[in-house]
């Protein structure tokens, strides 16, 4: 079967996400993991460094800005899972307004961002990427606020890293995921295009902590 933008979305519905084995594959497959990685958006732990890093000012964010520079940027890595089959339906998604990414620049250079998903109240993280130290991090946190300002209810990683953890990521069982997933996907959410300043996430998230 060829995988489509509404089939993807189909397949989201049900709690299950599409991969390739390689960049090289010319196949995908479904995954539903037992386990399943989700940051709750009001739990977003922002470190004392990356802080640091959003309050200097050397990070400005953009809002599909650049959507295929974003997912090229996450499939430029020795090992990925976005295949060309893929990053098409991607792109279909995002001109359909389904899709978005944060992209964090340092000066003209884009040096990090994270694109996803949107079905109803629930945002589907599907990878990101840095090339400067903490512009991943920083990509995540002006997500969450464009999450959390728009009302979503569910941010779905796939799987918890280490990483993803340490920013307040957990993991939960698959029948949690899915009875959030049901409830998520029925709410109305916004993805607003602001793209605030790294002073301007820090109070936000002050004020919602």
């Amino acid at each position: 079967m060829t995988l489509t933008a509404d089939l993807m979305l189909r397949g989201y519905a049900e709690g299950i996400f599409p991969m390739a084995e390689s960049q090289a594959s010319p196949d995908v497959f479904w995954m539903s993991p037992e386990r399943r990685g989700v940051i709750p958006i009001g739990g977003f732990h922002v470190s004392r460094s990356l802080a640091r890093r959003l309050r200097s000012g050397q990070f400005s964010f953009a809002v599909d800005r650049d959507f295929a520079a974003v997912v090229d940027g996450c499939a430029d890595r020795p090992q990925t899972w976005i295949n060309p089959v893929l990053r098409a339906v991607y792109l279909d998604l995002h001109a359909r307004g389904a899709a978005h990414s944060v992209e964090v620049r340092d000066g003209d250079a884009l040096v990090g961002g994270v694109f996803g998903i949107c079905l109803g109240g629930a945002f589907f993280g599907e990878t990101m990427f840095s090339r400067r130290a903490d512009a991943s991090k920083a990509a995540l946190v002006c997500l969450v606020d464009r999450l959390r300002v728009g009302g979503f209810r569910l941010f779905d990683t796939q799987f918890l890293t280490s990483h993803l953890a340490s920013l307040g990521g957990i993991e939960i069982s698959r029948a949690d995921y899915l009875r959030q997933l049901r409830h998520a996907i029925r709410l109305p959410a916004l993805w607003l295009p602001e793209s605030p300043t790294g002073q301007e996430l820090l109070q936000r998230m002050a004020q919602t902590s």
